[in-house]
């Protein structure tokens, strides 16, 4: 069996941050991630494959998104070396000040977390959108915060992009990739520059995005740490010299793999790390004194999209950064509730596949080549059937309203228990509702017609990308399940540092917060 001194368990914003910092501090460091380590030639938005992950099959299908349906609440989440900066919009918030006010553990401050969300922006590169860059839907969220008298609540939000200061919409092609300028970064990786191209979600082609695997996990890496793809892990147990023995599936392979290590750390995300540790005390019986909070607290954080549309506007949704600015009501002075309303955008899957069609034909006759090329770069160029379509989005302060656990589907009791969330919609309600009413009266105010989704008005259904606890931080283990440096009650060196432990709704996104969590944890372990 494998000996080793560190073992992380994914490589999102919490496990790239532990596996640098561990690193740094000399023990032997091994990631294990679900997902592959993706090039740019397979990302979805190059290559139109790959797109979903199956968590009951995983050897099968073990693509970018993994999309799951727990009846009224749906969860996004990413695969792969890099965790969800591989499919988040970029966008780097601090969180708010206040929102360490209450039920967080005593040591966790705003005053302690201010260094760490300071040095997480500078690993990240964090900048906002220039000026000059503004796109249709940027200008569109600053006029219609000026339409409904909240003009001085208009941000330009910071961005993990690399910005060209010298693209702008007026170039020939503007959005053509070869406008993208190549550069090395201060991890000895190679990117490129934004041209707008929409694809954030999907995988940057360019590589302006700066996703964890060019930052902080190729800084680990060259620290020695190991990070080995398409490892799944299913069960972990205390090993009775101390420490860990974790089972895990190599996917690639299709073998079960052993190893012992010294200390763990979880950061599978907020669904993830919490149905491990699930499947470890209910399931498995390996880790039978984790604390009954184990699955309690969990939060959507609020998450909300609302299409409006626009008739004889070019709004074009699918160019420019997937999110670019904000409207902050987080201070509750609207409707009492607390939230934060962005743009939102989605990357133009047709025109990349034109694209794809296009290159293909580069290596045909002359003629066949020349008269085709000139059609698909019409097509591509002019196709938008949604230019007039704007997506307000947004994050909104709910309280914790739902519950993981295990059990038996009722319509197939022989099955093995699968992993359940009972979600009650009225801990969002009236935060999320309060989000929508300021989408249409944004809509209104500046001609639009809203359209809110069906799901929420009949079902108060919702899909977050930005799930939050499970695993929630405390001072003991009647409050939570982990303590200040994420460590678990009742299991030293085991650890969980990802949004699982978050306690409360930031209203914002959280990659920022959980990235400063992980670093203030790592300063504080030994």
């Amino acid at each position: 069996m494998e000996h080793i001194d560190t073992l992380i368990v994914g490589s999102g914003f919490g496990g790239a941050v532990m596996a640098l910092r561990l690193a740094e501090k000399g023990r032997r460091v091994v990631v294990l991630e679900r997902g592959r380590r993706w090039a740019v030639k397979d990302y979805p938005s190059v290559s139109g494959r790959h797109w979903l992950w199956d968590e009951r099959r995983p050897e099968r299908r073990n693509g970018w998104i993994d999309f799951r349906l727990f009846g009224d609440m749906s969860v996004v989440a990413g695969a792969g070396v890099g965790g969800g900066s591989l499919i988040y919009a970029n966008i780097s918030l601090e969180a708010r000040p206040e929102t360490f006010d209450q039920g967080w553990p005593e040591a966790v401050t705003w005053a302690a977390l201010a260094p760490h969300f300071a040095t997480t922006g500078a690993m990240l590169g964090v900048a906002p959108l220039p000026a000059h860059q503004f796109s249709p839907r940027t200008r569109l969220m600053r006029e219609a915060a000026e339409a409904i008298g909240a003009g001085d609540r208009f941000r330009v939000l910071p961005q993990a992009v690399t910005f060209d200061p010298d693209w702008h919409y007026g170039l020939e092609q503007p959005f053509d990739l070869r406008h993208s300028r190549s550069w090395v970064n201060a991890h000895g990786r190679e990117q490129g520059t934004c041209v707008h191209c929409g694809n954030c979600d999907i995988g940057c082609p360019v590589q302006a995005k700066n996703t964890l695997d060019l930052n902080y996990l190729a800084r680990a890496e060259q620290q020695g740490a190991d990070i080995r793809p398409l490892h799944h892990v299913r069960c972990l147990s205390p090993h009775e010299d101390g420490g860990y023995v974790v089972h895990a599936r190599d996917l690639d392979a299709g073998r079960d793999v052993t190893l012992r290590a010294d200390r763990v750390v979880l950061s599978a995300g907020s669904v993830g790390s919490t149905e491990l540790l699930l499947r470890c005390r209910d399931q498995y019986r390996t880790l039978p004194a984790l604390s009954q909070q184990l699955g309690q607290g969990w939060l959507s954080n609020g998450d909300f999209l609302t299409p409006a549309f626009y008739p004889g506007r070019d709004i074009s949704p699918s160019q420019g950064p997937t999110i670019s600015a904000a409207i902050d009501f987080l201070d509750g002075r609207r409707d009492g509730e607390r939230f934060l309303v962005e743009d939102g955008g989605f990357p133009d899957v047709i025109a990349n596949l034109l694209r794809r069609r296009k290159r293909r034909l580069l290596g045909r006759a002359p003629l066949e080549r020349n008269l085709l090329a000139r059609v698909l770069r019409r097509m591509i160029d002019r196709r938008d059937p949604l230019s007039s379509m704007m997506l307000w989005f947004g994050q909104a302060v709910d309280e914790p309203g739902g519950r993981f656990s295990l059990g038996r589907p009722w319509y197939a009791p022989w099955r093995r228990n699968q992993l359940r969330l009972d979600w009650d919609y009225r801990a969002a309600e009236k935060a999320v509702q309060a989000l929508v009413d300021t989408h249409v009266a944004l809509s209104e105010a500046t001609g639009g017609r809203s359209s809110v989704p069906p799901t929420w008005n009949w079902f108060r259904n919702l899909i977050t990308p930005h799930p939050l606890g499970g695993c929630r931080m405390a001072d003991s283990a009647g409050q939570g399940v982990v303590d200040y440096r994420g460590e678990v009650f009742g299991y030293p060196d085991l650890f969980v540092m990802d949004g699982a432990v978050v306690p409360v709704a930031l209203g914002l996104n959280p990659s920022r917060t959980i990235a400063a969590l992980a670093e203030f944890a790592a300063s504080h372990i030994d």
